[in-house]
């Protein structure tokens, strides 16, 4: 029986850059719909739209489509698009390449709903990246145990000197208290560097 997740809306922006991309978004779609009832939101923004995502998605998630002939992805504007479409009390902004115990997504929730905080990562800053040959084992069998055994496999990600750090990738947070915060900073022109600002502020 999946976990009622109904209070949370999760948030994907995506360009799709190469076929591992796509794979990866529809692999992160299933790690979460494996286990919870929840809302998704995807907003695709590239020159064209082949109809690839909304055929795969297959009533998994609301598909937006947005034509943009940019070859820089805004990704902190397609966030805002996104966030103001949110009428449920939490939202996740995720990327399309997370991977998380469903343990770590209930307690993140978790801490929101007892009004614990007002934003919570549902990871200690530890951010691995899987190797190749590890990523296509997970591909065929989607086993969340055979990434929890091989971790010591995987490149930690975002380290600075030996100190772990990653503010990105997923976060949870009060829709209203984001709302509050002024969303993302759109003078972010790209992606990269705005998790860590939005962690600041």
């Amino acid at each position: 029986m999946k976990i009622n997740l109904k209070d949370t809306t999760f948030i994907i922006p995506i360009r799709v850059d190469s076929i591992i991309r796509l794979e990866n978004l529809f692999l992160s779609i299933d790690s979460v719909l494996n286990y919870f009832e929840t809302n998704i939101i995807i907003l695709e923004a590239a020159s064209y739209n082949n109809g690839l995502i909304k055929f795969f998605l297959k009533g998994k998630g609301t598909y937006n489509f947005i034509e943009d002939n940019d070859p820089i992805f805004h990704k902190t504007k397609y966030l805002n698009i996104m966030a103001k479409k949110v009428t449920t009390p939490y939202i996740a902004i995720w990327d399309v390449d997370i991977i998380l115990d469903p343990h770590q997504i209930i307690d993140a929730i978790q801490q929101l709903r007892e009004e614990k905080c007002d934003v919570a990562y549902p990871y200690s800053g530890t951010f691995l990246d899987t190797s190749d040959i590890l990523r296509k084992h997970y591909l065929i069998h989607q086993d969340l145990d055979f990434l929890k055994k091989n971790s010591a496999k995987m490149n930690s990600l975002y380290t600075v000197e030996g100190v772990l750090g990653a503010v990105g990738g997923a976060v949870f947070i009060k829709t209203n208290k984001y709302f509050y915060a002024g969303m993302e900073n759109e003078n972010f022109y790209g992606w990269g560097l705005e998790d860590g600002e939005r962690h600041y502020r």
